[in-house]
């Protein structure tokens, strides 16, 4: 693998690292001061999930409240609807799921000093059972600040995108981590096959602010009900093609593979 940049503009090689390896890092794809504005954005989101009643820290999935959860972001601001369906991510879900995908879910780990890791696991073994020989989820990681070792960074093991069974993960699993790496304004891709956790905040104050893009295949029932989750306002204001990957169209994903023009007899 040594020819293939995992950092790279060039999408063509972005998809191929990502298919052998199973993640890649597409740097630049927001400026310095658009990666700032999110992050403002996000901590007001964080604000506003709150006052509406979603916790930020959940005890079954990270060990403290250093590690600061924002889910429904959707819902929240536009700005991460914008994000969720941005071109260069799009592209290399489809890469990847094929054009008939949904979003699963859009979420937000802000990393704060002294935050701890929670457990190693692939995305893919949450939604499905072994054997997973295709990929059927796919993350789409945007980093609000430079992401490394002590400040967080997302740890994962290589290679292991390659595991099919559960008894395949090593027993020393936990030693083989290493971090994914890049600036703000990068995104991670990483398919659901990858085994991995959030890493230990070591650093002072420093905060490491990610979100999580998650998209699966459209036989996979979704994370968040957003018929339910979204307001009406919101939903309303929907393109066609995003209410069909969000799962809020009249059809079903699945059910428009089979409308085809001629492909049936009247």
């Amino acid at each position: 693998m040594g020819s293939l940049d995992p950092q790279t503009h060039d999408l063509d090689s972005a998809r191929s690292h990502l298919a052998q390896e199973g993640w890649c890092v597409i740097p630049n794809i927001l400026d310095a001061p658009k990666a700032k504005e999110v992050l403002s954005r996000l901590w007001s989101a964080a604000e506003e999930s709150t006052r509406r009643g979603d916790d930020t820290f959940l005890p079954f999935l990270d060990p403290n409240a250093s590690n600061v959860r924002v889910f429904y972001l959707l819902e929240l601001d536009s700005i991460f609807r914008e994000l969720i369906q941005h071109p260069t991510a799009i592209s290399m879900v489809q890469s990847v799921l094929g054009t008939n995908f949904l979003i699963s879910n859009f979420t937000a780990n802000i990393a704060r000093p002294g935050s701890k890791s929670m457990g190693l696991h692939s995305d893919q073994s949450l939604v499905s059972p072994d054997p997973w020989t295709t990929v059927n989820a796919l993350n789409v990681i945007w980093c609000l600040t430079d992401c490394y070792f002590e400040n967080g960074a997302t740890l994962y093991i290589p290679g292991s995108n390659k595991w099919e069974r559960r008894s395949d993960v090593p027993r020393n699993a936990n030693k083989l981590l290493t971090p994914f790496e890049a600036k703000a304004g990068s995104i991670i891709v990483m398919d659901g096959r990858v085994w991995h956790t959030s890493g230990a905040n070591v650093t002072e104050n420093e905060d490491r602010a990610l979100l999580f893009g998650y998209y699966t295949a459209p036989h996979l029932r979704q994370q968040v009900n957003w018929t339910k989750k979204l307001s009406q306002e919101v939903q309303e204001g929907l393109s066609p093609e995003m209410a069909e990957w969000l799962g809020v169209s009249f059809l079903p994903p699945l059910f428009t593979l089979f409308l085809l023009p001629g492909r049936f007899d009247r």
